[in-house]
């Protein structure tokens, strides 16, 4: 099969997908199969491609068109385990605060989805303000968790995962010796284990709430994609929107506009604001020291920096 940097139309050298997945052994392995794939599935589901979005790191995205015209969105992933639940967490949604899945291969880790138009981000939306845009990201949070979670589901569970990570988070500093406050590090550890089994309600949560994930729609206002499905906490979920709708840290008084934002978030989806800073805590935890593995140390002591912040918010 031909490398497919050579299909200039639907894979042009310089797609994301083409230089990062290039980086590594399996990611090679998948783009070498994966011409053949898209025109496997382009076959089957009867679809007209337009040129690949531009975005995207570890897979490859088109818009489409089915046979009776319908605007869609094609999806196929590397296989890799974050991107494993996203067929079965739309699924369970069904058009509730997220796209609508119109087709599924799970083998293939391949999507067609629901096109959102006209595709704005939540995060580029500025000049409706970085409150209202939280209203509206927690707007479509309180749709996505209203979803029953089905008793054989089988999607991840957040206290498993984040089980495992809080021993990676514990092992990393053990090895690495970063450098960082060794108490916070210790309590981000026993948050990640502690706060999934606080829980008072589970519900299908995204997993990677973040602004960018949050698109304009005609169906719906605002509608998420790309999501990373586990069953457990809500709790878990709101901090990637508060982080990155714009930079509180920079704030003129970060700690009194951080402390705002949760309070602000809090009301909006019935949580409790101690709780949901204390899970940003844990996240930035984990976050740091994933940094510090992949050699930015630096990066890492300033997401340490927040994390304390968050702490000192939450009063932990």
């Amino acid at each position: 099969m031909d490398d497919p940097a050579r299909s200039p139309d639907l894979f042009p050298p310089g797609l994301p997908v083409l230089t990062e997945m290039r980086r590594h052994a399996s990611g090679r392995a998948w783009l070498a199969e994966l011409p053949a794939l898209v025109e496997k599935l382009r076959t089957r589901w009867s679809l007209r491609f337009g040129a690949p979005f531009p975005g995207g790191s570890c897979s490859w995205v088109a818009p489409a068109h089915l046979p009776d015209g319908t605007a869609a969105v094609f999806k196929v992933t590397w296989p890799h385990r974050e991107a494993a639940g996203e067929g079965e967490g739309l699924r369970i949604w069904d058009g509730r605060g997220a796209v609508r899945l119109l087709g599924h291969d799970p083998e293939h880790y391949a999507l067609l989805l629901e096109r959102c138009r006209p595709g704005t981000e939540l995060g580029a939306a500025d000049e409706l303000g970085a409150e209202h845009r939280l209203r509206l990201g927690a707007g479509v949070l309180r749709e996505l968790w209203s979803a029953p979670v089905p008793r054989d589901c089988g999607l991840e569970r957040v206290a498993d995962v984040c089980a495992e990570w809080a021993d990676l988070v514990e092992e990393r500093m053990e090895r690495l010796r970063p450098g960082y406050d060794a108490g916070l590090v210790a309590h981000g550890a026993r948050l990640l284990r502690e706060l999934p089994g606080g829980a008072v309600r589970e519900v299908v949560v995204h997993g990677d709430f973040n602004p960018g994930n949050v698109l304009a729609a005609d169906r719906r206002p605002w509608l998420a994609i790309d999501a990373k499905p586990m069953t457990g906490d809500p709790g878990y979920d709101p901090f990637p929107l508060l982080e990155q709708i714009d930079d509180p840290f920079a704030a003129a008084d970060p700690p009194r506009t951080v402390a705002a934002r949760l309070a602000l978030l809090a009301d909006e989806l019935g949580e409790d604001a101690g709780r949901l800073a204390a899970w940003a805590v844990a996240r930035r935890v984990e976050t740091a020291l994933w940094s510090a593995e992949h050699g930015d140390v630096a990066g890492g002591a300033e997401v340490m920096g927040e994390a304390r912040l968050l702490a000192d918010v939450a009063g932990v």
